[in-house]
């Protein structure tokens, strides 16, 4: 069967009309439920939301307005599809070999450190820096505040419970991040499952926080929110950047994914480059 092409006028009435109809979902769930997603990225958006749109069998953004403004079920299940829950341990073993050779010399000068994970996901993260702190002696006098807006995937980071199947990937990583143990100390096998040491979570702080709407909480030495504000427009980046600086000790570390800066935003001036390749910046005004 021959599919007919849209004329040009009709293909733009009909991105004309998803974009009302994503604008009143948005607005929708911002007025009844508190989430905002008004500023994120509209690509991302949009394939995330159709996503949804199919699985709940359904064939319009309106119709998923409609279900999501009267089943709570069904927004906690787009939730999980509007976070961004892709990672991995020392996810990008890089970052963290950088991060113990440049950061780490800098906090054993502090006599307590504060660390923020922002948008924790599922936790992975978290307990690799659980894990180099660890190696590095600093894990005691350490406290990761490791927050997220999804309260599922938080609930799976404060259980610590990963998927076996994933330790080889996980172990690969951590060998080439520097570690200077052996990986599969920090958790036992129970059946499909690894279980991570309870001793990691001891100085984590779990809680839910929106980047889009909360504000600060506290004055952190060192901030992660890696490879999420990819998926922010431009002013949401701006403002959420703005908070990361308003939360931050002077001469503090904000550490990026590898596809963000920042530069060119509002922020830019009040950092140096520490490692231009693996996105860390110190806090310098």
């Amino acid at each position: 069967m021959v599919t007919r092409a849209l004329p040009e006028a009709e293909q733009q009435e009909k991105v004309d009309l998803e974009a009302i109809e994503v604008d009143l979902l948005t607005q929708g769930i911002y007025q009844h439920y508190g989430f905002d997603f008004r500023d994120y990225s509209l690509p991302s958006l949009r394939r995330r939301l159709w996503k949804r749109v199919y699985a709940e069998g359904l064939s319009t953004i309106s119709a998923l307005q409609d279900k999501v403004l009267h089943d709570p079920a069904c927004m906690e299940r787009l939730l999980l599809d509007l976070s961004i829950n892709i990672t991995a341990m020392f996810r990008d073993p890089s970052f963290y070999l950088a991060f113990r050779q440049k950061i780490v010399p800098l906090l054993r000068t502090y006599p307590f450190v504060r660390i923020w994970h922002a948008g924790c996901s599922t936790g992975e993260e978290v307990y690799s820096m659980a894990i180099l702190l660890q190696e590095e002696g600093l894990y005691e006098r350490s406290r990761i505040y490791a927050t997220d807006i999804n309260e599922a995937v938080l609930q799976r980071a404060k259980d610590g419970i990963f998927p076996l199947s994933s330790m080889q990937e996980n172990t690969a990583n951590y060998i080439a991040a520097g570690g200077t143990g052996t990986f599969s100390a920090y958790y036992t096998a129970r059946y499909d499952n690894a279980l991570f040491r309870p001793s990691l979570r001891e100085n984590v702080v779990f809680a839910q926080h929106n980047l889009v709407t909360d504000a600060s909480f506290n004055h952190f030495n060192v901030i992660f929110c890696r490879n999420v504000l990819i998926y922010f427009n431009n002013q949401l980046q701006d403002r959420v950047q703005e908070l990361f600086l308003n939360s931050m000790e002077l001469f503090g570390i904000l550490g990026l994914g590898k596809k963000e800066t920042i530069r060119y935003t509002a922020v830019a001036d009040h950092y140096e480059d520490l490692d231009v390749a693996e996105r860390l910046y110190r806090r310098i005004r």
